[in-house]
């Protein structure tokens, strides 16, 4: 596996694995890598003839009062595990190289941001638009992969694609799990080992909102108690959102209809630190 440093340098190369006719899958991460990036990475593998993984801890995508300065960061195991997984580049820019003095464009996506995510933390999407269109100039993939545990971050890239005009395919894989259920997460190293094993609750909440819709019941906000219910039981938990939404564009009807897909979303504070997770139920 290749790092390179220099956008100009990761774009020449992009350039000319395209006239050689070589397929290029993108996979962007922060780093701090766990079996959920790796196995973006192996599925990559299988799709493109070329696998490049960008690692970029993106400050525009952080709110002020957020956990920029102390992201979890091990570049030298990320290499590690890129490389052995499946990725041909690494793509790991620093921030002068990303947003230089004389930088001054942003890109700004309406409707399936203004919810959930959107609403508690309102720049976030703006900064993930960004840089996510930067690391697509700089790679040139026809494919870029991502996780399902960010689910609204992946409509608000399926939306920038189709907006701009970008002939990309998006692949959405599902989210991994450790085996108490808990998402696999960079963020998980904040937590205590007792934390650890309560933070499975998120979980088993949505599973609660599931088997709800598996047994008929079409009503939101009665959906979306039996969601908060479990956690509410918990004073350690502070729920921001649990909710059950339309899964195509996080629409909110009274009453979904027998043929609607419909995601189930959570974003709850254990302790200090704040998980997502979601289950998407399709009709």
């Amino acid at each position: 596996m290749i790092v390179i440093n220099k956008a100009s340098e990761m774009q020449a190369i992009a350039k000319s694995l395209q006239k050689q006719g070589k397929t290029i899958a993108c996979v962007p991460t922060m780093g701090f890598l766990h079996e959920g990036h790796l196995s973006l990475i192996s599925y990559a593998r299988e799709k493109a003839d070329v696998v490049i993984t960008t690692l970029f801890v993106n400050p525009t995508q952080f709110g002020p009062s957020e956990d920029f300065s102390k992201y979890p960061r091990d570049f030298e195991n990320d290499c590690k595990l890129a490389g052995e997984n499946g990725a041909d580049y690494l793509f790991a820019p620093n921030e002068q190289e990303m947003y230089p003095e004389e930088f001054n464009t942003n890109i700004h996506i309406s409707g399936v941001t203004e919810v959930f995510e959107g609403a508690f933390r309102p720049i976030h999407f703006d900064g993930v638009a960004l840089i996510v269109a930067k690391l697509f100039g700089c790679t040139i993939p026809d494919v870029a992969v991502f996780g399902q545990k960010d689910y609204q971050q992946t409509l608000v890239i399926k939306q920038m694609i189709h907006d701009l005009n970008m002939p990309i395919d998006i692949a959405v894989m599902p989210t991994v799990r450790m085996e108490n259920g808990l998402a696999k997460s960079s963020r998980n190293k904040y937590l205590t080992e007792e934390q650890s094993v309560k933070a499975n609750m998120i979980h088993k909440a949505l599973l609660n909102g599931r088997e709800a819709i598996e047994k008929g019941i079409r009503e939101r906000q009665e959906i979306d108690y039996i969601m908060a219910k479990e956690l509410s039981r918990d004073f350690d938990f502070r729920i921001q959102y649990i909710a059950s939404a339309k899964a195509d564009d996080l629409t909110l009807p009274d009453n979904f209809k027998p043929e609607d897909d419909i995601v189930l979303l959570a974003a709850v504070y254990l302790g200090n630190t704040r998980l997502i997770d979601n289950e998407l139920v399709v009709a």
